[in-house]
């Protein structure tokens, strides 16, 4: 068996795993292909796992693909999830409030778009990485890639006061902050989905 078909059944048995988590708040898997490759769409740095919907295949099944920068297998498990409640939504609603109550319901938190695993759920994923095992994947470091610049670090503006700050990028999942003035959401400024990604694949390293 090949380097590539060990690691295809990983994540296929991962998905066995994960699975009950979604019967239990009454959703039901359908059949789904995964891979490991890098998204077809935007920069590579900046996507960690992509999902079509049945739609867009050949056979009719859905296909996640997670990006081969990782190699944690509880990062790979928790990107398993956000993807494969696309898979429950079938790519239908991107990151609106469909999405977002599948998200929520079987344990993913923050801003939808990155949305990833809370206490609850990163309990249960560090249980299911234990009996996966190492998955067996050697990752693409492009965080090191030599001549790669980095522009400025996120922040977040207040559109009504201009009041700004800059969060530390751990906590940039999570969203921007709220105006300590306005109590409202702060806009968003800057490339946060590569910085949370850096964070991401240095956390792992």
């Amino acid at each position: 068996m090949s380097e590539k078909q060990v690691r295809e059944t990983w994540l296929q048995n991962a998905i066995e795993h994960l699975k009950p988590i979604f019967k239990l708040k009454g959703y039901q898997m359908p059949k789904v292909h995964v891979s490991c490759g890098f998204p077809s769409t935007g920069n590579k740095t900046k996507h960690i796992g992509q999902c079509w919907g049945k739609s867009s295949t050949s056979d009719g099944i859905n296909q996640v693909f997670v990006s081969p920068v990782l190699d944690e297998p509880v990062q790979v498990l928790d990107v398993l999830m956000h993807e494969l409640v696309h898979v429950i939504d079938d790519c239908m609603h991107h990151h609106g409030p469909e999405f977002k109550k599948i998200a929520t319901d079987v344990g993913l938190q923050g801003n939808m778009r990155e949305a990833s695993a809370g206490p609850w759920l990163k309990e249960q994923l560090t249980s299911i990485a234990k009996q996966l095992g190492k998955y067996p994947h050697s990752k693409i470091n492009l965080a090191h890639a030599a001549g790669r610049k980095t522009g400025p670090r996120p922040r977040a503006k207040c559109k009504k006061c201009g009041y700004e700050v800059t969060p530390l990028k751990k906590w940039l999942y999570m969203g921007p902050p709220l105006c300590p003035k306005h109590t409202t959401e702060m806009e968003p400024i800057g490339d946060w989905e590569e910085a949370i990604i850096e964070a991401k694949i240095n956390e792992s390293n």
